[in-house]
């Protein structure tokens, strides 16, 4: 359980939600250190895709994932002292992820991984299983969610993820998203489901600044009179 001290924030949802863009925010108003566990998938898928593993061999990636030297910060993603910021970022990567995320050795090593950021202090964490495995007694918790329609469009033209640069077809990604929802919420280790003292929030419609808004408004009131 985490203290008033030191709390954690686990923001939840699907992709093309606004997780990353509000957690930042977030953690920066607030003063406490952001975490995308979602580039620390994408950054085993990368390892694996450039050292020629099987996505389904579960004991090479379960020891990747529990000994690769794997840094973040607010900005970069760095493996074996390589930035590898940008080429995590695409579809290629974003679909290896999708079949690494569900391996439970992968995701037994990276959930040990995520829960060591909290000894540092405040954290704003964000993911698919923040709040219900790596979390479950965070200080508050936030999900995220918003149309399938305008969850694919913001992905297409979201050049963070390569979607953008490479001109995908609204179609596409519409596809590729609900294929990555599908696998998400069906996978055996640790699904994604709101958990149940979370806190819904569907920014559906709403500019970032105005979710945002919600978002620090919520977990104020949560951290000063709590659940």
């Amino acid at each position: 359980m985490t203290t008033a001290r030191d709390p954690v924030i686990a923001i939840d949802g699907p992709s093309g939600a606004g997780k990353g863009s509000v957690s930042r925010a977030l953690a920066q108003a607030l003063g406490y250190r952001y975490v995308d566990t979602g580039a620390m998938y994408r950054a085993v898928a990368w390892m694996a895709v450039h050292n020629g593993l099987a996505l389904d061999d579960e004991p090479a990636l379960g020891r990747l994932a529990a000994e690769a030297e794997l840094t973040l910060d607010q900005q970069t993603v760095t493996v074996e002292g390589h930035d590898v910021t940008a080429a995590i970022r695409t579809a290629e990567i974003d679909a290896a992820a999708a079949r690494v995320a569900r391996v439970p050795a992968v995701r037994d090593a990276l959930v040990s991984r995520q829960r060591g950021f909290a000894a540092a202090g405040g954290l704003v964490m964000e993911g698919r299983d923040i709040g219900t495995a790596v979390f479950p007694g965070a200080d508050v918790k936030i999900y995220l969610d918003a149309s399938a329609d305008e969850r694919a469009s913001r992905r297409a033209s979201d050049t963070a993820h390569g979607m953008g640069r490479d001109g995908a077809d609204l179609s596409d990604v519409a596809h590729a998203l609900a294929a990555r929802d599908q696998s998400d919420r069906t996978r055996q280790s640790s699904p994604l489901v709101m958990a149940d003292d979370a806190v819904l929030v569907d920014t559906t419609g709403i500019g970032l600044d105005a979710v945002v808004a919600r978002v620090i408004s919520i977990v104020r009131e949560r951290l000063e009179t709590g659940p």
